[in-house]
C-alpha cells in the first residue's frame, strides 16, 4: 500500500489496522481446527469498545460451540420452513422490491458466488443447498447469535453494526475468518428455545468464526466495490 502523495508514509499501525479491515471477508468455508474460548472473549471485549449512544452497548452475544451449535442447526433445518417462507416478522433486512444500482449489485454478488461453486441459474436445489449451509455456520467451530432488546430503537441498531463491524476486525487480527449471516433472524422460533432467548431479544443475526478452509471453492470468491464515484461527494 502506498501512501498519498506528498504526504508522511504510513504507520506501522495504520498499516495493520488497514490489512485487517481489507482482507476481511465473508468466508463460506472453514476448518474444523478448534478456537479457544480466551480468543474468542477477547474479540468480543476488544469489539465491545464500539461508540454507542450515550454508551448503551445495545449488545447481546450467545457463543455456540460443538452440540449446542448442532442443534441450532438442526432446529431450523428440520423445522420444514424452506429459505423463501422464512418470515421476517421482527424486523426487515432487505427492501421488498429490488431497484439499481443495488440489485445488480446483489445480482452480481449471488451469480459470482454460484458461479465458483459450478452451481447454474436454474438449479434451484442446489442453490438451497448452498443456503442451508448457513445454519450449520459454514462447518466454522464457533457460531454467535446476536440479539438486541426489541424496546431499543434505530440508534441502537445502528450501535450494533460497529459492534459486530469490531468483531470481524478483531478476528482478522487474530487470523481467523468470518462471516455474518442475517439468515438466522427469520429462524428465531426454531433458535429461542435452543439459547433459552427471551422474548424481549430480537435476533439480529449469526456470525461464523473460525480458520477458513482455502480448498474450497467458495473461498476463492471476492466481491466488488463500487468505485467512490458513484457514492461520494465532497462539498466546501
Amino acid at each position: 500500500m502506498l501512501a498519498p502523495e506528498n504526504s508522511a508514509p504510513f504507520s506501522d499501525e495504520t498499516v495493520i489496522v488497514d490489512e485487517a479491515i481489507l482482507s476481511r471477508r465473508s468466508v463460506r468455508a472453514f476448518l474444523p481446527d478448534a478456537v479457544d474460548d480466551e480468543t474468542v472473549r477477547e474479540i468480543l471485549r476488544i469489539a465491545s469498545r464500539a461508540p454507542s449512544g450515550t454508551n448503551m452497548q445495545p449488545w447481546k452475544v450467545y457463543v455456540t460451540k460443538g452440540e449446542t451449535k448442532q442443534r441450532i442447526g438442526d432446529a431450523i433445518l428440520n423445522s420444514g420452513v424452506r429459505a423463501e417462507k422464512a418470515e421476517w416478522d421482527e424486523y426487515k433486512y432487505y427492501p421488498d422490491q429490488f431497484f439499481e444500482p443495488y440489485l445488480a449489485r446483489r445480482r452480481a454478488n449471488g451469480y459470482g458466488l454460484y458461479s465458483v461453486l459450478g452451481i447454474g441459474r436454474r438449479e434451484v436445489d442446489r442453490m438451497r443447498a448452498q443456503h442451508d449451509r448457513n445454519f450449520v455456520f459454514f462447518d466454522a467451530p464457533v457460531g454467535m447469535i446476536f440479539t438486541i432488546d426489541r424496546r431499543l430503537n434505530q440508534g441502537s441498531w445502528i450501535d450494533y453494526g460497529m459492534f459486530l463491524q469490531n468483531i470481524m476486525i478483531a478476528a482478522r487480527a487474530r487470523g481467523l475468518h468470518t462471516c455474518p449471516q442475517a439468515a438466522f433472524a427469520p429462524y428465531h422460533r426454531q433458535i429461542r428455545p435452543v439459547l433459552g432467548i427471551s422474548d424481549e431479544e430480537i435476533v439480529v443475526c449469526g456470525m461464523a468464526l473460525g480458520h477458513e478452509d482455502k480448498s474450497r471453492p467458495e473461498s476463492t470468491f471476492r466481491t466488488d466495490r463500487a468505485p467512490l464515484e458513484e457514492w461520494v461527494s465532497f462539498a466546501e
